[in-house]
């Protein structure tokens, strides 16, 4: 059934629930959303609409931190495979890494990236450019001319850039124009060849241990650069505890400073790589029972602003074989919205704004896109939505995935709270087979 088709542009969405509140109406009107009133049991107006009772709507999440492999890639994931999979799982935005083949790092290769993410309609997408040429690390990309492309964030992600005249430079024209750059954590010399986690999963192993230090003296660096420059820096992936006491020190003293968090990274330990199963293998590592419950306070308290999945799709040939030989990486968008409101409910409470605010609100903000994404449900605004059903058990399989890629770290896993439908612009881009569409 062409969901579309049968809804037209005049619809309404009966009995949702605005982040998680009382149940209401919501008409909606080429795209845009033109009344929100109280739920009526009694069908007073016909017309399409959509049977959304004891359904949780939220804004359209906005993911800051996708990979989707193409250029270059295109076996493991593509933007139109990758976008699809983003809709599943509630995305109606999602920025696309740079490091593809070849890289985002020019104004030939970024219009590339944006003729194919032209020719999907599931998903909007958003180009991040690289910081340094073929991120290679030793000569800045042309900043200035992506940014007045429209490009809003810059990252080498995959890599470090551990040249910090190189950072400083690229904080000091984030200052002049506007954008946002990101680091990828990681020391060349701390990590080296680095593994699995620094600890007594290390030792037992025999891995390579990849030490939270690492991490933490690049975000040392970074936030001071920051404070010096002026300009926006975001650190991507946040992984240990002494990570989130940096980024809460940074914000103390006022420095623009930002940080994400991945839903792995809040609910797995390095424990599990001792399973020496290639699917828990991602960068930086699966951390400590002590940092995932430093990580889960971060988020709460704000210290860390946004949920960012990471998606990073590998064939299965390159998840096989020896850990050392496997690729570091998880795919995430098919499962981040549940497994954050698994960690929420853990955490003693599912608070909804929280969701939006993590997922949609803030991401969008600190992309500089607030203007189209994580904007409110309400009157006047456009249509861009997800509905979920938090009562639904599923369970993540090998098989049952929209990405081209399925080496999900939760296989196998059941959670309560299952994606229905994603709008953007009062378009349906995913619907599930459980949603109810009534004619009248």
């Amino acid at each position: 059934m062409n969901v579309n088709a049968v809804l037209g542009d005049d619809y309404i969405i009966r009995g949702c629930r605005l982040l998680g509140g009382t149940p209401v109406d919501i008409r909606v009107q080429s795209g845009v959303i033109v009344a929100i009133d109280s739920a009526s049991e009694q069908i007073t107006s016909y017309g399409p609409s959509i049977d959304a009772r004891g359904l949780i709507m939220l804004p359209g999440l906005v993911d800051l931190h996708t990979h989707l492999r193409e250029p270059g890639g295109e076996d493991a994931e593509s933007i139109a495979s990758g976008s699809r999979a983003a809709a599943a799982g509630g995305y109606t935005d999602v920025f696309a890494m740079a490091n593809t083949n070849p890289v985002t790092d020019s104004l030939e290769r970024l219009a590339t990236v944006l003729v194919a993410a032209a020719a999907q309609n599931s998903c909007r997408v958003h180009p991040i450019g690289a910081i340094t040429i073929g991120l290679g690390g030793a000569e800045i990309a042309p900043l200035s001319k992506l940014a007045e492309a429209g490009v809003r964030m810059f990252s080498d992600d995959g890599k470090c850039v551990d040249d910090a005249k190189i950072m400083l430079d690229a904080l000091t024209l984030a200052a002049e124009h506007g954008f946002l750059v990101a680091q990828h954590a990681q020391h060349r010399e701390l990590c080296g060849a680095g593994q699995i986690n620094a600890g007594p999963v290390a030792t037992s192993t025999g891995l390579a241990p990849w030490p939270g230090i690492g991490e933490e003296a690049i975000i040392a660096r970074d936030i001071l650069l920051a404070a010096e420059t002026g300009g926006a820096l975001h650190v991507c992936h946040v992984s240990t505890a002494r990570s989130v006491e940096l980024v809460r020190f940074a914000k103390a003293q006022g420095w623009l400073v930002s940080a994400e968090v991945t839903p792995h990274h809040l609910l797995l330990t390095d424990d599990l790589a001792s399973l020496g199963n290639a699917r828990y293998k991602v960068n930086p590592p699966l951390r400590s029972t002590h940092d995932v419950t430093a990580l889960r306070r971060g988020l709460l308290d704000g210290t860390i602003d946004i949920v960012a999945t990471d998606h990073a799709p590998h064939t299965a040939n390159r998840k096989l074989g020896d850990w050392c030989d496997a690729a570091f990486g998880m795919t995430g968008l098919e499962t981040a919205l549940a497994v954050i409101v698994h960690v929420l409910a853990q955490s003693g409470k599912v608070d909804w704004a929280l969701v939006a605010r993590v997922m949609a609100e803030s991401p969008a903000r600190l992309g500089r896109i607030d203007d189209r994404a994580g904007r409110p449900i309400a009157v006047g605004e456009s249509a861009t939505f997800c509905l979920l059903d938090e009562e639904r058990e599923w369970e993540v399989t090998k098989t049952a995935h929209v990405s081209k890629s399925a080496n999900n770290p939760f296989i196998g896993c059941v959670f309560r709270t299952a994606v229905i439908a994603t709008a953007i612009d009062g378009r349906l881009t995913f619907a599930s087979a459980d949603i109810a569409i009534d004619q009248r």
